[in-house]
């Protein structure tokens, strides 16, 4: 199997549809499960002058949650990048507005108010949206935000404000986002070059070509080594996420294979930010298009509520762990 390009979730408790604590053991929850890249013991090392290395992506942030005091439209944003590059802030004039993988690394989705690991050292982090560079395919005048108070993701119109936490640095694990193209603010196609955009830079790990293959056991995904039934939602009709979990069991038992409910990570690793209606890479073997999918994450903000993958759009969002209104797809 190839590296596993999928960060952990860092969620390392259990929750029932009541939003109460619960046994881990038997779940089939993320909690239980722990699916992701090993964490080092430090995850974060500080660096002067006021910045921090994340030891697991390699990236570095200003230790300061907030390089701008107040919330700016994206243009504004990345204009703003280019000041502190020209300025050289804290000592450096390669800072670009992170990718939406690059500022979704940072979450912890077993906490909130900030969604971030434990121990972390960032000060002024605001329970608010924050910019990526990264532009919604489905509408080009919207741009993704990230909620650093609970983890979502989801898209803010460009002429809409947002903070900025700008990052430096290379990462051999965070997958390149897809996104292979600039947008202004009313979302026309422009030149990449100069615009700070996600699409200039083409930061992350290269896809392998071709991505997919088809087996026997399912369709692997050659770029993160999970493996993927091609059926999206086999199951019918729309589940709550105690039956999404119990629907899963039963498939294990039934197949006598390792099948599981993938956590928040492992459903956005196969987002291709270039994409919408589904926000899959372009030739993917899969059939079926549910509009949202059930992660077994818990929401850190309230457990009641679970992640889930806005397929069509490419978003995190969360649903009522007891509403019947989201889809299954299955992962080992």
């Amino acid at each position: 199997m190839s590296n596993i390009y999928v960060l952990p979730t860092d969620q390392k408790r259990c929750y029932d549809s009541y939003g109460q604590e619960m046994p881990c053991a038997g779940s089939g929850q993320d909690g239980e499960l722990g699916i992701g890249l090993g964490e080092p013991i430090f995850r974060f090392a500080e660096l002067d002058p006021g910045m921090v290395q994340d030891e697991l992506t390699a990236l570095v942030w200003p230790r300061k949650g907030v390089s701008f005091e107040f919330a700016l439209r994206f243009e504004e944003a990345l204009e703003h990048i280019r000041d502190l590059n020209q300025e050289g802030f804290l000592g450096f004039n390669d800072w670009r507005l992170p990718n939406r993988r690059e500022l979704r690394s940072l979450i912890s989705h077993g906490r909130s108010r900030p969604a971030l690991p434990t121990n972390h050292p960032f000060t002024h982090v605001q329970q608010t949206w924050y910019w990526t560079s990264t532009s919604s395919a489905m509408y080009p005048a919207y741009a993704w935000t990230v909620h650093l108070a609970g983890g979502r993701m989801f898209w803010n119109r460009k002429d809409q404000i947002s903070m900025v936490w700008p990052v430096r640095g290379e990462s051999t694990v965070l997958p390149r986002t897809g996104q292979r193209g600039c947008f202004d603010a009313l979302g026309k196609t422009v030149s990449c070059f100069g615009t700070g955009q996600d699409a200039e830079f083409q930061k992350g790990a290269a896809w392998p070509q071709p991505r997919f293959e088809r087996t026997e056991e399912g369709v692997v995904d050659r770029l993160t080594g999970l493996i993927w039934r091609e059926m999206v939602n086999q199951e019918p009709g729309l589940l709550t996420w105690s039956q999404a979990l119990d629907t899963v069991a039963k498939l294990r038992q039934e197949t006598g294979m390792d099948w599981h409910l993938p956590n928040i990570n492992e459903l956005e690793s196969l987002v291709d930010a270039s994409q919408s209606s589904p926000a899959l890479p372009h030739g993917h073997p899969f059939a079926g298009n549910p509009e949202v999918l059930w992660s077994s994450t818990s929401s850190g903000f309230e457990p009641d509520w679970a992640f889930g993958l806005y397929l069509h759009k490419g978003a995190v969002g969360v649903g009522h762990k007891r509403a019947a209104r989201f889809a299954v797809w299955v992962a080992r």
